[in-house]
């Protein structure tokens, strides 16, 4: 989101005090009123920033965000470079105007898919949008599935000898070191809802409806922006549309506005505190077994920034020191050895990552909760929990009560 022109509170952009003279790239370079980039155009200007940066004999630093688009840009070996070998689209615009399907309801776009890539339609939920509409553009963009796609990354990566080197040359654009900022969970979500609350001090319904100001007026001149992505759907943002509805519609309520705000604020903190736990899942799963197969787990580094009064000590201090040593190419100490912390997040939630397992792209079904999940973990704890007990002891109860019923006996 800070890759947008303008609107610093909404999408949290660092001030140029904060800043303190060092060039941050790619903040603010694209205008409202411009298409939103694909993964691929982010890659692609990410890495001449990083080429330039290079070329003046200087260290360039990724600071994350959203991790599909670092982690594309960390790693060789992601669609990205499918959709460049295969498609010269920059923006997510450009696909939906060459294939109309691409904007049909969610359902038609989840039977296309079945009828050209059974198996990615067969991994995804009945209503997650977004991914299943990534596994039909594949397809539209490269011709071919992308369930076969994954498959042959899969299979190159098992077939590269066993060392170290091989890894690094082929996962990894750069030599990297990474570091994994963490908070205890309690100090986490107090520091999430402070910084909503900090949002909203410092503007945040202004933005908003400046943003809703500028759709209006995108609308009325016929350029009606697409609200299902890219800035419109940022956090902070999509929270407020029915507030910023009652205000437009000219209610006078003050109770029923203040209502609406106060739910809008709550959504807006569920939904950061949502977001970080999907940041957190990322880390640990994704990137940490990403780095496993590479052989470069060692290059992560857990750094405890809970109390933020010592942050100096528990993360800049460690981290200069451990950059010292990397750059210099000196031995460093093993990550999981900073602490015991590091020992217990630094090994994999789970060992595999499930874009790697096609075996365990299962969905199932609950008639009874009405409930589709698409792994065996999701299926599990779902039939383990009190809400599903209890709403199949109702239906058996009921089923028990239809048998036990009377035959009814009409007039003939």
């Amino acid at each position: 989101m800070q890759l947008y022109t303008g609107l610093p509170i909404i999408t949290n952009k660092i001030t140029v005090e904060e800043q303190q003279g060092i060039p941050h790239h790619l903040l603010g370079c694209i205008g409202l009123h411009e298409q939103t980039w694909v993964v691929g155009t982010f890659v692609r200007h990410a890495l001449k920033i990083i080429e330039e940066i290079h070329a003046r004999g200087r260290l360039p630093i990724l600071v994350g965000g959203t991790h599909y688009y670092t982690q594309s840009l960390l790693f060789r070996d992601r669609l990205t470079e499918q959709d460049d070998e295969h498609t010269k689209h920059e923006f997510v615009d450009s696909t939906a105007e060459k294939w109309p399907i691409l904007q049909e309801s969610t359902e038609t776009l989840l039977a296309e898919l079945s009828r050209v890539d059974p198996a990615m339609a067969e991994r995804w939920h009945p209503n997650d949008r977004r991914k299943i509409k990534r596994s039909l553009e594949i397809y539209l963009q490269t011709g071919r599935k992308a369930s076969e796609i994954y498959n042959e990354q899969r299979q190159r990566r098992n077939s590269e000898p066993d060392e170290p080197q091989s890894g690094e040359v082929e996962s990894m654009r750069f030599p990297t070191l990474m570091f994994w900022i963490n908070s205890e969970p309690e100090a986490l979500r107090a520091r999430l809802d402070g910084r909503v609350d900090k949002m909203l001090d410092s503007g945040l319904l202004q933005e908003v409806a400046s943003l809703d100001n500028f759709a209006d007026s995108e609308t009325a001149n016929g350029h009606a922006p697409d609200q299902t992505r890219g800035i419109w759907v940022s956090i902070g943002h999509k929270e407020f549309k029915e507030y910023s509805a009652a205000l437009k519609a000219g209610i006078s309520d003050e109770q029923r506005l203040e209502a609406l705000k106060l739910d809008a604020v709550e959504r807006t903190k569920i939904a950061t505190r949502q977001y970080a736990k999907r940041q957190l899942k990322w880390i640990r799963i994704k990137l940490v077994n990403a780095l496993v197969e590479a052989k470069l787990d060692r290059q992560l580094y857990l750094l405890d920034g809970t109390d933020v009064a010592a942050y100096n000590e528990t993360v800049v201090h460690p981290a200069l020191e451990l950059m010292s040593q990397f750059v210099q190419a000196e031995d460093m100490p093993l990550p999981e050895s900073l602490s015991p912390l590091a020992a217990d997040l630094l090994v994999p939630k789970r060992d595999y990552d499930l874009a790697a397992r096609p075996e365990f792209w299962t969905k199932q079904h609950c008639t009874a909760c009405d409930v589709t999940c698409v792994t065996p973990v999701q299926w599990q704890q779902h039939t383990r929990s009190k809400t599903h007990k209890k709403l199949v002891s109702k239906q058996k109860l009921a089923e028990r009560s239809l048998d036990a019923a009377p035959p009814r006996v009409g007039n003939i």
